[in-house]
């Protein structure tokens, strides 16, 4: 298996303050993200995730980050952006997959609908590379993300037709007790941490699942 967590550290150490877009899935995964990267790149961080079940749950964590941002010394200078709450596109891609277990192929397809905007937003804005926060999570996939952002890379540069394009930052963010710091962090900042991933169906997972608990109690 490759080691993303050794690809990112030689990356970081030829960025030179390269412009950043991060995508960020929620406040307390961004938080370790944040302070690991924050020395090294000029850092967007960029809030784009239809699979969140409501709307108030996504301005909730968006919220969360513009209070970390401005509270944690070290990502005082990080800019955020707000993309438009799309869950139309996220039930679109799922549709036919409702009742498919977590970490399955649906899921596989949400993290490469998040990092193809993610892509095309830092080209068309002028970002040096792109990357995002799901890789510290123990739950999401370390591989298919870093698989997904490499060609999402690539696709960038065919269609550019060779010409420069944004890089994409490999990483695996849980390695060195990335996933146990953002814990920490979360409880130095009191930040909200939700208990599942965002989408109906992982909250619907949840719920089954402490049922299942209270029932065999």
């Amino acid at each position: 298996m490759e080691n993303y967590y050794l690809k990112f550290e030689k990356q970081v150490q030829n960025s030179r303050s390269d412009r950043l877009l991060l995508h960020a899935c929620c406040c307390p995964c961004s938080s370790h993200c944040l302070e690991l990267l924050a020395g090294h790149f000029d850092i967007t961080v960029f809030f784009y995730n239809p699979n969140i079940d409501t709307e108030e749950e996504y301005e909730k964590r968006f919220q969360e980050l513009i209070r970390f941002t401005e509270e944690a010394p070290f990502a005082k200078a990080v800019h955020l952006v707000e993309a438009d709450y799309d869950p139309e596109s996220f039930l679109k891609m799922a549709e036919g997959r409702e009742l498919e277990p977590e970490r399955g192929s649906r899921c596989y397809d949400c993290y490469e609908l998040r990092l193809r905007k993610t892509a095309e937003y830092a080209a068309e804005h002028g970002f040096d590379c792109f990357t995002t926060t799901l890789s510290i999570s123990p739950y999401k996939n370390a591989v298919w993300l870093n698989e997904i952002g490499a060609r999402m890379e690539q696709e960038l540069r065919e269609k550019r037709g060779g010409e420069s394009a944004p890089y994409f930052l490999f990483s695996d963010f849980k390695k060195k007790n990335g996933y146990k710091r953002s814990i920490e962090l979360s409880a130095e900042y009191g930040l909200y941490r939700q208990d599942y991933c965002g989408c109906r169906y992982s909250r619907e997972e949840r719920e089954r699942q402490k049922a299942k608990r209270e029932q065999e109690q």
